[in-house]
């Protein structure tokens, strides 16, 4: 992604952890979209991010928060069942994105307005399980990793608790309610 993105003049793409980020002078904005639910500690991360803000610049973010759904929650209950656990070790983080509130109490006193809101996005999908294949992609690869040889394995079981929770609808579709957060706040 970056290789291909380096081909855009007029920006300059720095490959880095964003925890480390730091410009050399304040930004207009910092932009987020689906990636900071990978990073700890949004209580240090947040601040640290503002602060990188120029005056009246803008910090904009998305991130899912769908870790209380039967997406999530049967990804680490497999994962903490007999068969799993060994191997999993301390993948399982919690729930990494905090509530909308705790956001406000973070970025409140740092910056001149802020917007916080939810929306849940009805996905609907095709194919056969197809919320065990989103995940594949996103919240499943931590543990996809740990298993390693016996990945294919985990997420057969991991599949097979799914089905119940995201059964096909009478057109062959699944339903997968998802929920994102958005904040857009101004310093």
């Amino acid at each position: 992604m970056l290789e291909r993105a380096r081909g855009i003049e007029g920006i300059d793409w720095v490959e880095g952890a964003v925890e480390d980020w730091a410009p050399d002078v304040p930004v207009d904005l910092v932009f987020s979209n689906a990636a900071l639910q990978w990073v700890d500690d949004h209580d240090t991360l947040f601040p640290r991010l503002t602060g990188q803000l120029a005056s009246g610049g803008v910090l904009a973010i998305q991130m899912p928060r769908n870790h209380a759904e039967p997406s999530h929650t049967i990804l680490a209950e497999t994962a903490r069942s007999d068969r799993w656990k060994g191997a999993m070790g301390g993948v399982s983080r919690g729930v990494p994105v905090a509530k909308p509130e705790d956001y406000w109490r973070i970025l409140r006193d740092l910056v001149a307005d802020v917007d916080i809101w939810e929306t849940t996005y009805l996905q609907v999908l095709e194919g056969e399980d197809p919320v065990a294949a989103w995940t594949r992609a996103t919240g499943a690869r931590p543990y996809l990793a740990a298993a390693g040889d016996d990945a294919e394995a985990f997420f057969a079981d991991y599949t097979a608790r799914l089905r119940a929770a995201y059964p096909k609808q009478a057109d062959g579709s699944t339903l997968f309610p998802f929920r994102r957060l958005f904040i857009v706040a101004r310093r």
